[in-house]
């Protein structure tokens, strides 16, 4: 006789083996050249791909968890050990921008733009050398003037936000040097200091799949801030490998540069053996160049987590529920309708109602065969309710697991098969600007 509170994690370690096989199954990708220009395709199941940001707060927050059990199995299967270091804090400078934990960062550009996910300097660091910078030769690798650059920190932490300050008069180099030091003076490490060594240790997997499905489990365990932060910096060092013709900057020369920035900090110990120094940043500038290549790749989460999720939601749902016997019969009558929604799962239509508030009064009927996808229902209504496909998406709403922005390839009549008690709604497609 088991617990019920021991029911979810129970089912996620007997889901381990199959999770792990699906994650090789679900980053199967079709190579194509060389391994250093390899590129992977991600196969879209008829769920659709699911990527950070898409999945509720609610539940995000229970990625982490799961995606730390699949790596420390993943870990075990190629014989890799997962150090991890304790999360040592490095005393957070009195200031207001350099040398400040992103909580701080965030919880203060919060107070001028609400649901800012990315701290204000960053973005405007970044805005500013994609204005100008991405075609300055050697822009990163090349030194800015160290008294400017000093100079410049000065003058951005008394006038930053006043909104007085003049981006036009600054040199580029002194830019991307100060957005280095950004990094580099972080009270923690961006990739945290507690998963540092197990993001170096990727390198050392043989194989790239596997490689790549660490670095996967690694940034979905990142805190939000951190991963937010990450993902913007990602984008500008694609863009800035994009102009590589014009600034002599390659994906290479732009890990190298970028990789001590990252895997160096203050705050932790440095045991570097003696003789090890260039293999270490070798490994860890590869680290960096398969995080800006395979970025798209690792902003996903793979269809096994979002169905322990699932899992996990409805077990929680039923403890809390069980006290009370007529909730526990209607339960009961809603899992036989489960099951004949399975055993009818081959049925060929089904007519389902899709909110379309507040544009329309009344709701949507829409009939959903094997070929119906949630862009083909967009399509199909954007007349209705005056919209166009790349700025509205489906949602979809399973209760109790919370919203879930719906990828545009999704087979919708497979996705009720998985839940067909869920709620359906059109409504704008949620974004940040990730720039000024």
């Amino acid at each position: 006789m088991t617990c019920s509170s021991c029911v979810p994690f129970m089912d996620h370690c007997l889901a381990v083996a199959k999770g792990l096989e699906e994650l090789r199954e679900a980053m199967n990708y079709a190579e194509q050249g060389t391994q250093d220009e390899q590129k992977f395709k991600i196969p879209k199941g008829r769920l659709g791909v699911t990527r950070i940001g898409d999945l509720s707060l609610q539940d995000m927050k229970k990625i982490p968890t799961l995606a730390l059990i699949e790596l420390t199995a993943l870990c075990d299967v190629v014989g890799l050990e997962l150090k991890r270091n304790k999360a040592v804090k490095r005393k957070a400078a009195e200031r207001k921008l350099f040398g400040v934990s992103l909580g701080t960062l965030l919880e203060n550009d919060e107070k001028l733009f609400p649901n800012t996910r990315v701290p204000l300097i960053l973005q405007a660091l970044l805005s500013c050398l994609e204005k100008k910078g991405l075609d300055t030769e050697g822009i990163l690798r090349v030194s800015g003037s160290q008294s400017r650059i000093k100079s410049l920190e000065q003058k951005l932490e008394s006038e930053f936000y006043t909104g007085f300050f003049q981006w036009d008069e600054v040199h580029q180099n002194d830019v991307s040097g100060l957005l280095k030091r950004f990094i580099r003076e972080l009270p923690t490490p961006l990739l945290t200091a507690e998963y540092l060594p197990a993001f170096a240790a990727v390198q050392n997997i043989p194989d790239l799949k596997q490689r790549l499905q660490a670095l996967n489990l690694l940034i979905l365990i990142l805190p939000e801030p951190n991963r937010n932060t990450l993902k913007a910096l990602l984008e500008f060092l694609r863009l800035v490998v994009t102009r590589e013709r014009k600034n002599k900057m390659n994906l290479w020369n732009v890990s190298t540069v970028i990789a001590p920035n990252l895997f160096m900090h203050k705050g932790l110990p440095n045991k570097i053996p003696e003789g090890k120094e260039k293999q270490l940043a070798e490994g860890a500038a590869d680290v960096v160049r398969m995080m800006i290549h395979y970025q798209d790749l690792l902003w996903t989460v793979a269809s096994f987590l979002v169905s322990q999720v699932r899992k996990l939601n409805e077990s929680s749902s039923r403890r809390y529920q069980f006290c009370d016997r007529r909730i526990k019969n209607l339960l009961r009558k809603i899992n036989l309708d489960k099951e004949k929604t399975e055993k009818n799962h081959g049925e060929p239509s089904k007519i389902v109602k899709v909110q379309a508030s507040p544009f329309l009064k009344d709701s949507l009927e829409v009939r959903l065969t094997s070929g119906t996808k949630a862009a083909d229902v967009l399509r199909q209504h954007r007349r209705s309710i005056f919209f166009w496909n790349g700025f509205f998406k489906i949602f979809f709403f399973s209760i109790p697991t919370g919203e879930h922005c719906l990828d545009p390839d999704t087979y919708l009549l497979d996705l009720y098969h998985v839940n067909p008690h869920a709620e359906w709604v059109i409504r704008q497609n949620p974004s940040f600007p990730r720039t000024l």
